[in-house]
């Protein structure tokens, strides 16, 4: 028997352990280093414990329904609690059965892939990836991998951030983190979007087969996406049941009547162009992310100084700018999910939509559709100079985004005017929704032309808060704001403020005076003297005040303007939160200056609330993604007029609704209420208004074209109380019969403690001496 050489035993076992320990070593070094971020970006424990996500900001109606979302990933994350039983297991059950038993790398999963799919070529063997690691994948380390190296390395960073993301997280947590992060493709970001974008449902009430269509996208969201490969979708769906029946999840008979099932898609678009609140979301939008204003980005100096006291007054003008995170960056309406409550009503919000849409679709747009059929001119007035009109379309055509891009790419004019002027198929608007057509862009500039744009605003006077904003007809083709940003002339509606200062001033509501033309002169030695629309009866004959603001008669009016001066009357105006540019004119009482509906409502809303001016505010807090309170906002209050002026006011308003420019309110549409109003329309019916004021709710419209050259023909169509009124009417119907709103018809005008002012003029009833309530009798306008 050999003798064994033990010193060459030894090496053999040295060796041996070498070759064993060296692989250990250099796995445990290799992981140390990349564990401590020494071969690239390694997340810290901060990281892994607030991962980093895009979150959408949320907009939410004072009622709690959300009303839009602002986003980078259109993403709203959810607790475990809040996901169906049929997500999870029909995660489990596909992507990482063992997903309960590991520690964030499923060793037998990994052993599968190196023999069966590398070693082995079958493709159909099953991937390694838990979901611990498909989470990782998608928090830090989601950038596609340019070659085989690359991705070793990231595979081994996704090995150890899985092993610390258990480290960090419950099996829970990591679901629902998982369902977050995960893009469904179609801006579904996250489970809780993908539900209400395919199912219009929410992630716990996601039944087995909706469960089972969203896991399976999990594989390749891309390759079955729904919308595009349905049948492709719905196989993969198969698949996901499959493995749930194979583990135990599902009885086969459960899976099979399932399998006979469609995927049931309830598609719901996500675009900013849809849904409710439109115009205000956008308002809103661009109030939050304001810069500060720099003097030399300006062209204008007067609007650098107003957005310059914007910036420093108005808490919500460049919120997000002048607000710092923990961190000392700004805010970010995008990615930070924010949760934006504001004073909008959904209910209201749709009502005052649906009246914008009724009245303008159904009855006004059709109206001048017919009456500039086959003119010439048309849509402009039949007056209007040619070279006029060439120029207005001109200038549409030079705001178009086709124009701007075509000047880019560097075509002349001439090279621009041919593409504007050769026809192309396009979709356009119509009162009756979009129709497929063949014109030219040019032909459609000019169609666009015909069409009658609206502003709405609805708010509380006592506080201030708007309850509903219709900026505009239709926001995915008509997106100039009617509310906030468009300023038009305001017409008779101005006179509410002259006749304030009269009153203010000690007039009564029944001091007469002649119904005769009027003459002012004027600083430059000439005269002014306005006219009337129509003729009067009454001419020659002495008339009250009251008589003269409720048939909005212009002789009546420049005779009150008369014993006063234009600096007065804007005074008057400011105080009331008029911030518009006025000039100093005797022309003013009759509303020459260019007005936004936002002041108007708001100012008028002085008169209801018993002389005090609440500014109309849209936010009433803002929350971070934790819903920690981030900032109240409060409405600025000031005592513009007297109780007792506002009172006066509300008695002549009160009249022009009972037999002036307004009684179709009660008329036509059966409003019999303590209503008042003011109606205006200005120069050639170029707009019509209506600003109609209750004790609880005030609210204004505006209605008009985008070209003021662009109107009625008459009076008749083109008077406010035709244009305007009926959608405040057609709103206000349908806020009283909803009695879940809490706004009554039987709430009268409270009588201020102490009035003395008598209203019995020889007009009235000599019967009727009760001012505080509103009936027929208080009212006989025979002077």
């Amino acid at each position: 028997m050999k003798k064994v050489n033990k010193s060459k035993y030894k090496k053999v076992i040295i060796l041996l352990w070498i070759f064993f320990l060296i692989p250990i070593i250099s796995s445990a070094i290799l992981f140390k280093l990349i564990s401590d971020g020494k071969m690239g970006f390694m997340p810290s424990i901060e990281d892994l414990a607030n991962p980093k996500t895009n979150l959408a900001t949320e907009i939410y109606s004072s009622d709690k329904v959300l009303m839009g979302k602002y986003f980078k990933e259109n993403r709203l994350n959810i607790n475990y609690n809040n996901l169906s039983p049929n997500l999870v297991n029909a995660l489990i059950a596909t992507e990482d059965v063992r997903y309960l038993e590991h520690s964030g790398i499923d060793f037998y999963s990994l052993g599968r892939v190196i023999f069966k799919t590398i070693i082995g070529r079958n493709k159909n063997a099953g991937g390694g990836s838990t979901i611990t690691q498909q989470l990782a994948k998608m928090l830090f380390t989601g950038k596609p991998s340019r070659s085989i190296t690359e991705r070793v390395k990231q595979k081994l960073k996704e090995w150890v951030i899985a092993v610390k993301l258990e480290k960090h997280y419950t099996k829970e947590e990591i679901i629902a983190l998982y369902f977050n992060k995960f893009d469904f493709l179609n801006l579904a970001v996250g489970i809780k979007t993908a539900s209400t974008v395919y199912f219009n449902t929410t992630p716990d009430s996601l039944t087995l087969e909706q469960a089972a269509m969203l896991v399976g996208m999990a594989k390749n969201p891309s390759k079955y996406n729904p919308l595009r490969f349905p049948e492709r979708t719905k196989n993969r769906r198969e698949t996901v049941l499959d493995q749930m029946v194979k583990y135990n999840y599902i009885a086969p008979e459960l899976r099979d009547s399932i399998n006979e099932l469609s995927l049931g898609i309830n598609f719901q678009k996500v675009d900013h162009k849809l849904g409710s609140g439109t115009y205000f979301r956008e308002y809103l939008r661009q109030q939050l992310t304001k810069r500060e204003p720099i003097k030399e980005n300006y062209y204008s100096y007067t609007q650098y100084k107003i957005d310059s006291v914007k910036w420093i007054e108005d808490p919500l003008y460049g919120w997000c700018n002048k607000n710092k995170k923990p961190d000392s960056t700004s805010y970010n309406i995008y990615s930070d999910g924010l949760k934006i409550h504001t004073t909008i009503n959904y209910k209201m919000q749709h009502y005052a939509e649906l009246a914008v849409s009724n009245h303008l679709n159904k009855d006004l747009q059709i109206e001048f559709f017919k009456e500039h059929k086959n003119r010439k001119n048309a849509p402009f007035a039949w007056d209007f100079p040619k070279k006029k009109i060439k120029t207005s379309l001109v200038s549409a055509m030079k705001r178009t985004d086709r124009y701007r891009r075509l000047k880019k790419q560097g075509y002349s004019q001439d090279s621009i005017d041919v593409v504007f002027n050769t026809p192309v198929a396009m979709k356009v608007y119509t009162p009756y929704g979009e129709v497929d057509s063949i014109m030219s862009p040019m032909d459609s500039i000019r169609y666009y032309k015909h069409f009658l744009h609206s502003g709405f605003m609805s708010m509380e006077p006592q506080t201030g808060y708007v309850r509903a904003y219709v900026g505009g007809l239709n926001f995915k083709h008509f997106q100039y704001d009617h509310v906030t940003l468009g300023k038009r002339q305001v017409g008779s509606t101005f006179k509410p403020f002259l006749y304030t200062l009269a009153m203010q001033e000690g007039y009564s509501p029944c001091h007469e005076v002649p119904l005769v033309p009027v003459v002012i002169d004027l600083p430059n030695g000439e005269t002014w003297s306005p006219r009337n629309s129509d003729k009067s009866d009454k001419e020659g004959e002495m008339v009250s005040l009251q008589w003269g603001i409720a048939n909005s008669n212009n002789y009546i009016t420049a005779w009150v303007m008369k014993q006063f001066n234009p600096f007065a009357v804007i005074e008057v105006a400011r105080k009331m939160g008029i911030k518009s540019s006025m000039d100093p004119v005797p022309s003013i009482c009759l509303g020459t200056p260019d007005i936004s509906l936002y002041e108007m409502v708001g100012a008028f809303s002085t008169f209801a609330n018993k002389g005090v001016y609440v500014q109309p505010i849209f936010v009433t807090r803002i929350e971070d993604k934790n819903g920690n309170v981030l900032q109240i906002f409060k409405p600025k209050v000031n005592e513009a007029i007297s109780e007792n002026t506002a009172h006066l006011m509300v008695h002549l308003l009160r009249g022009v609704v009972l037999q002036g420019s307004g009684s179709r309110l009660r008329r036509k549409y059966d409003l019999t209420n303590d209503i008042g109003g003011k109606t205006g329309t200005t120069q050639n019916q170029s707009d019509g208004w209506f600003i109609g004021i209750t004790p609880d709710l005030v609210s204004g419209t505006w209605v008009g074209c985008e070209d003021r050259a662009v109107h009625f023909a008459g009076i008749k169509l083109g008077q406010g109380a035709n244009m305007a009124l009926p959608i405040w009417a057609i709103y206000m119907q349908q806020v009283y019969a909803d009695s879940t709103l809490g706004y009554s018809n039987k709430t009268k005008f409270e009588r201020p403690a102490g009035f003395n002012t008598n209203l019995d003029c020889d007009e009235y009833n000599e019967n009727n001496n009760d001012n505080s309530d509103f009936n027929n009798e208080e009212f006989n306008f025979n002077k």
